[in-house]
């Protein structure tokens, strides 16, 4: 389900700053932050329990994020045992972190719109059958093709810079 508008919304500040709108990083997301390159982290956990991160080429469509990566490296690995991931990036004016569930995405007109996204970025991606190819990727995602995960999002806590500041959470 897409992110619209939060069901709860909780100041985390302990300055006295007021909560942070939900539509300040919204609204970062919808100008295409992600296009821009910003570095993205995706923090998921090992069928052992211990944590995995690793940097990620996210997207942003519609109100959902997105993340791509090769069936056999182990941040795939970890989502399909166990859904649970975060991802975490510093974007104009506000740090952020998405918590929820991955799945994998294959319908066409999904991979196109987030291939599109990619290649607005600068990555020459294309969609081929359930997946992604490009002459190249990052070393850590594997070899081609690449699966597409949506993020269910359920909790987004943001920490904002000089302006407009805060800390807050945002349930959905």
């Amino acid at each position: 389900m897409p992110i619209r508008e939060p069901i709860e919304t909780t100041n985390l500040d302990i300055y006295g700053a007021p909560a942070i709108p939900w539509s300040y990083p919204r609204d970062i997301l919808d100008s295409g932050a992600f296009k821009s390159m910003h570095a993205a982290f995706l923090g998921t956990i090992r069928p052992d329990g211990r944590p995995h991160a690793a940097g990620i080429g996210a997207a942003w469509h519609d109100g959902d994020m997105y993340f791509q990566t090769g069936p056999r490296t182990q941040k795939a690995r970890n989502v399909a045992a166990n859904p649970a991931c975060t991802i975490s990036a510093s974007l104009p004016g506000i740090d952020i972190v998405f918590e929820g569930d991955a799945a994998r995405v294959s319908d066409s007109a999904t991979l196109e719109a987030i291939a599109g996204i990619y290649r607005d970025g600068g990555w020459p991606v294309q969609v081929e059958a359930d997946g992604l190819v490009a002459p190249y990727s990052a070393p850590s995602a594997g070899p081609p093709p690449w699966h597409l995960y949506r993020i269910t999002v359920h909790t987004v806590f943001g920490v904002g810079g000089p302006d407009p500041g805060g800390a807050t959470r945002w349930r959905f």
